[in-house]
């Protein structure tokens, strides 16, 4: 492997080993590659969460509504789920079974890992937890996104609208992210430093990720 080509954003989703032709051809490389990524996904929301800094906009409005209705987070986040793939419906995309899988396993990996951390005390531990937590997202999303067993209800959500009506991408994003990041912090969420630290740093690090298993998976 060439040290400096790790260190370049790698521009697509890498084709890897485990890459799927279609969403629901399955093998078990390709569904412990998948389980593997939402489990270290979910622990890293987990760790943001638990820094008390902020978190990415759709687990602060899964906050929001878990301290309005008393329900867990991940319970939260499933729910939140839920309803996203629903939106899919009127623009006809299709999901996979990692789309299910995102639902279901993300969320049990966040409650799991928040019942077992505490919140650090100092300052500069909990912009560490922040940092590590937004690597294991990256890297979760990484090994998901290269089984290409389906978008999640997000992501799905985002280029469906992309493609129903011809908004650019960015645009779709940026509305859907600052909608649901509003909402979250009216409904209580936290919003803070590790919001923007998640906003400036998981493209870089998933692209990053990205170029690593890239460069592995050729050689």
């Amino acid at each position: 492997m060439k040290f400096r080509s790790v260190f370049k954003f790698h521009p697509t989703i890498p084709i890897t080993p485990w890459t799927a032709p279609s969403p629901w051809t399955l093998s078990l490389q390709r569904l412990s590659v998948l389980t593997f990524g939402l489990i270290i996904f979910g622990i890293g929301d987990a760790l943001i969460i638990t820094s008390g800094l902020g978190s990415a906009p759709w687990t602060v409005l899964a906050q929001g509504l878990s301290i309005q209705t008393e329900l867990s987070i991940g319970t939260s986040t499933f729910i939140i789920s839920v309803i996203v793939l629903l939106f899919w419906l009127p623009l006809s995309e299709r999901p996979g079974l990692g789309t299910f899988a995102n639902i279901v396993v993300i969320a049990l990996a966040l409650d799991f890992t928040l019942s077992l951390i505490t919140r650090p005390l100092s300052w500069l531990s909990q912009i560490a937890m922040v940092l590590v937590g937004i690597c294991l997202v990256a890297i979760g999303s990484m090994f998901y996104l290269t089984c290409g067993l389906g978008a999640g209800p997000r992501d799905g959500w985002m280029t469906g609208i992309h493609h129903r009506w011809r908004i650019p991408i960015a645009r779709v994003r940026f509305s859907i992210e600052f909608t649901v990041l509003s909402l979250g912090w009216l409904l209580g969420g936290i919003v803070g430093i590790g919001t923007l630290l998640f906003a400036l740093l998981i493209g870089p690090a998933i692209a990053l990720s990205c170029s690593v298993v890239a460069q592995l998976t050729s050689e």
